[in-house]
Formats: structure tokens, sequence, C-alpha cells
């Protein structure tokens, strides 16, 4: 302990206030335990304050405004004035009213809130430095913890987030002016849905990317409807580049980038957004101190249990690695309190769904037929597109697609990959069916509303089966 350090005790630590900290944090006050959890920025921690909440919030403000002045078809003509400053304003209230939300949680199941940056000192005790002059620290003495650290953007050399011209992720968020033009370097998730976001609203977007294409591992099909989308709303795609640099120009910055042959271009904007991804951050609690070493790609391994290999430590959220996804840390943080507390659970879920919130939408939730085959399974495929869909054509959004992987012998569900309205929605009825082992069948001879985007779920399964009657057997 040191000097001036004012001590306390806790059955349960949790060191992060993220999806995966809190909903720790809060499981383990219901079940009895009595928990400290300790957060060093914000509460909700980058989902919240930096990450899904306040980018879904844009995308949905974007997506209203771009609909209003493009509604012609329709027969509705109407221009969209949009303040940025009070939307972002708008987005802000939001995110204090959930964040304001978790600390009432918290407290509401007994925990315990520290604000300040924890560190451990050894395998039972951690400190934690309170943020502001004089504020002191105090040791917390444990008999377990939860790492739910998360994580922090990908770095790119060259590219210095401390300079006004070159933006984080969290940065491009609490902008106060919108800016004419954007070069944005990375084309995964993250740079694909904030470049829809700025490009809607006015914003030129070029976006540059190494690969071949954007958004990898969703397959051509998939990202080729939303990469043509884009380019609809105006955003410029260079792909095959890496960024190198950047220097200062009159307003602006200009970035250099590089193929794999050596090829050079330049590409100058007001602003520069890096979002290459993100890493985990397990370098800023003192792992050492109680024996975790994180593996070579910086996460901390853990187990079905979310235990670490070290007894009584435990780790949830990015921090713990793949998948890097909030609804993934809540189910990690729901079990490691229950672990702690002496309950039977364990990470069994079958497949976890993920999704980009683009234009139009993309979910995905366990095998493609590719995938499937080289899992032994014979696949079979149903599909239903959606401008067969009279949901989707009443809302103007005919293109994407519904399509479901079984097993052709059992008819088990084995995945899907849905691009188009609400897919982030819809992909929630695959993943139920595969974690409560349906059938075709079974999602077949469930009912669904008419007339409605969920529809399109169980004519993909039907079409499967052969006995679609929206569309032709694929």
């Amino acid at each position: 302990m040191v000097v001036g350090d004012v001590p306390t005790g806790t059955e349960l630590l949790v060191i992060g206030g993220g999806p995966g900290g809190y909903a720790a944090a809060i499981r383990g006050g219901q079940l009895g335990l009595d928990v400290t959890l300790v957060e060093a920025d914000a509460y909700g921690g980058t989902c919240l304050n930096e990450g899904c909440i306040p980018s879904k919030a844009l995308v949905h403000a974007s997506s209203l405004a771009h609909a209003v002045e493009h509604a012609e078809s329709m027969g509705i003509h109407a221009r969209a004035d949009v303040d940025f400053r009070e939307l972002v304003g708008w987005k802000d209230g939001v995110v204090d009213r959930l964040t304001g939300g978790v600390e009432a949680l918290c407290e509401a199941n007994g925990v315990t809130l520290l604000e300040g940056r924890a560190e451990f000192v050894d395998g039972d005790t951690a400190r934690v430095a309170h943020g502001g002059e004089g504020q002191g620290s105090e040791s917390v003495e444990f008999e377990r913890a939860v790492v739910a650290t998360g994580s922090r953007p990908i770095e790119v050399s060259g590219f210095d987030t401390d300079d006004e011209r070159i933006l984080s992720s969290g940065d491009a968020l609490s902008l106060e002016t919108l800016p004419e033009s954007l070069c944005v370097v990375g084309g995964g998730y993250i740079g694909m849905e904030l470049s829809t976001v700025f490009a809607k609203l006015g914003t030129d977007v070029t976006v540059v990317e190494a690969l071949d294409d954007v958004l990898p591992g969703y397959g051509d099909d998939v990202t080729g409807i939303v990469r043509d989308r884009a380019e609809e709303l105006g955003i410029e795609f260079r792909l095959g580049e890496a960024a190198r640099g950047w220097t200062e120009v009159d307003g602006g910055a200009r970035v250099e980038t590089e193929t794999e042959d050596g090829a050079t271009n330049t590409y100058t904007a007001e602003r520069v957004l890096v979002a290459v991804g993100r890493e985990p951050a397990a370098d800023t609690c003192n792992l050492e101190a109680v024996g975790v070493e994180p593996s070579a790609d910086g996460h901390i391994e853990t187990d079905d249990a979310t235990r670490t290999a070290v007894e009584g430590v435990h780790a949830v959220g990015d921090v713990a690695g793949d998948p890097m996804l909030a609804h993934a840390a809540y189910r990690e943080g729901h079990v490691a309190a229950e672990v702690v507390a002496g309950e039977p659970a364990r990470l069994d879920c079958q497949a976890t769904p993920a999704a980009v919130f683009t234009d139009p939408e993309i979910g995905a939730v366990g095998l493609d037929a590719g995938e499937a085959e080289a899992e032994g399974f014979d696949p079979l495929v149903g599909e239903m597109p959606m401008r067969s869909s009279g949901r989707a054509l009443t809302l103007g959004a005919e293109t994407g697609f519904v399509r479901i992987v079984a097993d052709a012998e059992t008819g088990f569900v084995l995945g899907a990959r849905i691009v188009g309205p609400d897919a982030s929605e819809l992909i929630a009825e695959v993943g139920l069916a595969i974690e409560m082992g349906a059938r075709l069948g079974d999602v077949v001879g469930t009912t669904h509303v008419h007339p409605t985007l969920s529809e399109a779920v169980a004519e993909a399964a039907a079409n499967a089966q052969g006995v679609a009657i929206h569309t032709s057997k694929r």
C-alpha cells in the first residue's frame, strides 16, 4: 500500500466499466457479491461513449435527413436543413441518458463505483489513482477480479490523432462542424459506417483501403451491394492502396498512399479519419503483478468460464479478444460474475451474430455455405431477394437479400447472411434458430406477420426446402 492510500476491500473487483465490466458488476450485485467497479473515463466504456451508441445515433439521423431529400419517387419533395451542432448535441443527450442509466443500475444493485485508473499491485490488491489534482488514491483488496479494460483504436504510423487534421473514430463522432471533405483510412465496419454518415450529410468522402475490397469476411456479393450503394452516395474508393503519411496543405491534409507494386497517389481532404480497427487494451492495469501474460497479439486468453491462467482472475470483452463485440462482452460479463458466485455458468452459445450499420445493413450469424462445407456439412442454401418483399418495396429499400444455410441431411439451421433494411434486427431470428437447434421446417412453420421484413427469413428457409411461394428455387 502506498502512503496516503485509503484501503478498502471487496469480494469482486471489476476493472473497466464498458459492456463487459458493468454487466459483470451488475450481475455480481444481483447474486449477492460485494462488487467494486473501477472506471478511468466514463461508465459505459467505448461502446456507449465513443462507439456503438453515438455512431448509431448519427447513422439514424443522417439516414433520416438523406431520406427526406431523396423521396421524389414517393411524391415527396423536401429539403433537410441539418444543424450539425444541434445534431451532435442530440447524440450527446442520448449518450448521457444511457451512461447515467448504467451508473444508476450499478448503484441499485449495490455496486460500489470508483472513478480512477486501477493497476494491480499483487495477487489480491489493486491501487486506484483518482483523476484530478489532489484527488489521491486508494488501495482495494479483492478476492476475485474481472479485467474489462476494453480496446483502443489501432494507430497508423504517420497519422497522429493528436493533430487537429487527424481524427480517431471517437473524434469524428464529436466534431463541432461538418467537414466539406473527408479521407477515411480503413474500409472495415467502422470506416464504412462513418463514411456513410458523413456522405449522407453532404461531405465528400474518399475511402483508402489497403485490401482489395471493403468489409473483409462478409463475402463479395454482400460487400458488393454495400459498396455499390456507397458509390451512389458519392463515396469514392481507393482500394489496394495503403496510407503512408500525410502533409499539411492549405485548408486540409494531403494523404499519400502506396499500392502493392510501389505506385504512389495523393488525396486531399479537410480532415482525415483513421479507422483501421481496434486492438485489446491489456497493458493498462499492470497485469504482470497478478501473473497474467497477454498473448502475442495483445489479448488475454480465457477459457469458456472467462477464467485466465491465473486463479481468481477473469477477463471479458474486447481485452479477451475476438469476437470484439459489445453483445459478446455483455454475455461474457454475465458468465464471469456467475462463475465467481459459484454458479455452473459457461460461454456455450452456438453462434454470435454480427451487424454492420451501413446502407443497406449487414447481418451475419453462424456459417456461410463455404464454411459449412469445410466443417463437413452438406450445405442446403435458400435465398429471398428483398425486391420480392412487399414490405421492403413499401420502404423503398429493395436492395439485398436474406440467405439461410442449413444441413441438407438434418435440416438444422447453420447460419445466415442478410444484407438489406433492418438486417441487424432480422439476424436475431436466425441466431435464435441456431441456438435452439431449430430446423428449416421450424422457421417455415412459424407464422410471420404480413407485411414485414421478417417474412423474408421464413421465405428464404422455404426456398431452401423448395416450397417458397414468393421466390423461385435458388
